[in-house]
């Protein structure tokens, strides 16, 4: 019989599946315990990354550090334990005027998630990664002492652990600056492209805007390749609002949010259905460009209206394949990309793509670099990981790399690019793998 503490663990991809140990405690001391008497470690936020980012021997979750500590309304600096989640920022924060500097497509996830990730947003090439509004952090490290790290103090942990993807110790609570809002809403335009000529000029029109993304048909050859939907965005002034949304600016009604109750069978995500859907979703936008209000749930996080959405990929699970390519060859790479996957028939109906600015040099552990990003989801299958390696020799020859947090199958070539985090106590199996490869 297994022990108690051993169960299965998997990230949002449900690939790969693991028996490990796991913990979760708010207690520092049984904390500094599980950090001393364990050879190997590794911390585990929401879950919410895919791949093998967060897996390791012996995990330790931050579920249960989940508290506030304190909100600077007057500056908008919010300080918070590790595995409070980024909606309950959220629900804290938006009635109060203020919203995250930088998120991700989701907002379930830690606050510590963010910091080992460095999340970016629809905003990298404005306003750069979740650290450049990170004042301080407290971490756990090898020894169990806590060490209070910022830009003066510790700044060599501080910057190791930005982008570090764990591998430092264990963020326990943080303190980072909220962007004041005058509204919940957003405004945005969303503007269709033919081809990939097209959207790549859209960008370059696009670059004064905050928030800038586009969904990509991939399936698409030919002088359609690259047929996509651009969407920008600014945060809606309460002088742009009409009176049915003025009324309640900064608080939105609660949302029904059906859940997947179970895994869909693997034949129903397979190419033509992802045709049709992919034809769907660019027609349903009749106009060539739409201007209109929406709320920040549903301009951010689009997917988080369906709870367990990742059961769609059926029980196998799915990757999500992230990569930068520099902006000098950014089109013609993406180009190559997106005929190797059309070519292959794995499709991915989630194909995001977005502009990075310049990165601060001094988070050298993050992922952006300047340049183009795409992210794709495919279904776990015998196809895949000849579709990764083609694609991985694509991203290497144009000088790219990989996300380490949606990163389960890529080469070390286009992963090993972590400093300063090599620590025999602090390991996963996604470093353990890079490694061995």
């Amino acid at each position: 019989m297994k022990p108690n503490y051993i169960q299965k663990v998997a990230n949002w991809g449900n690939f790969p599946v693991v028996e490990k140990e796991m913990k979760s405690d708010d207690s520092l001391p049984k904390i500094k315990e599980f950090v001393k008497n364990k050879p190997e470690i590794i911390a585990r936020g929401n879950g919410r990354c895919y791949g093998d980012a967060s897996l390791g021997e012996h995990i330790f979750s931050t579920e249960k550090l989940n508290k506030f500590i304190g909100f600077d309304r007057q500056n908008g600096i919010l300080e918070c334990e590790a595995g409070v989640l980024l909606s309950e920022v959220l629900e804290i924060c938006v009635p109060q005027g203020f919203f995250l500097y930088v998120t991700p497509g989701t907002k379930y996830i830690s606050v510590g998630g963010a910091i080992a990730s460095d999340v970016h947003g629809k905003n990298h090439h404005a306003e750069g990664c979740f650290s450049e509004y990170v004042l301080e952090f407290d971490l756990m490290d090898e020894n169990g002492e806590i060490l209070k790290c910022s830009r003066e103090e510790n700044s060599e942990k501080f910057w190791a652990t930005i982008g570090g993807m764990g591998l430092t110790g264990i963020v326990l609570s943080a303190k980072f600056k909220l962007k004041k809002i005058e509204t919940a809403y957003i405004r945005q335009e969303s503007i269709k492209a033919k081809n990939l000529d097209e959207i790549f000029n859209l960008f370059d029109e696009s670059e004064d805007w905050t928030y800038n993304v586009a969904w990509i048909d991939c399936l698409q050859k030919g002088k359609n390749i690259g047929r996509s939907v651009l969407m920008r965005g600014e945060h809606a002034q309460k002088s742009e609002l009409k009176n049915k949304f003025a009324e309640q600016y900064l608080n939105l009604k609660k949302k029904f949010q059906p859940t997947i109750p179970f895994y869909f069978p693997g034949f129903v995500l397979n190419r033509w259905s992802i045709k049709i859907f992919n034809f769907l979703y660019y027609a349903k936008q009749r106009k060539k460009t739409l201007k209109n209000f929406i709320d920040y749930e549903t301009f951010f996080y689009p997917l988080d209206v369906i709870n367990e959405w990742n059961k769609i990929y059926g029980r196998k699970g799915f990757i999500q394949y992230q990569m930068v390519i520099p902006k000098e060859t950014g089109k013609e790479g993406m180009k190559e990309i997106l005929e190797t996957i059309a070519d292959s028939g794995n499709g991915s109906f989630l194909a995001v793509l977005k502009l990075f600015g310049k990165n601060n040099p001094q988070a050298y552990n993050s992922f952006p670099q300047e340049g183009y990003t795409l992210a794709l989801d495919f279904k776990v299958n015998k196809k895949l990981p000849k579709l990764v390696s083609d694609l991985d020799e694509i991203v290497e020859k144009y000088g790219g790399r990989i996300y380490l947090t949606k990163d389960s199958m890529s080469k070390p070539a286009l992963t090993n690019y972590l400093k300063n985090v090599e620590n025999p106590k602090f390991v996963s199996m996604q470093r353990k793998r890079i490694k061995s490869e």
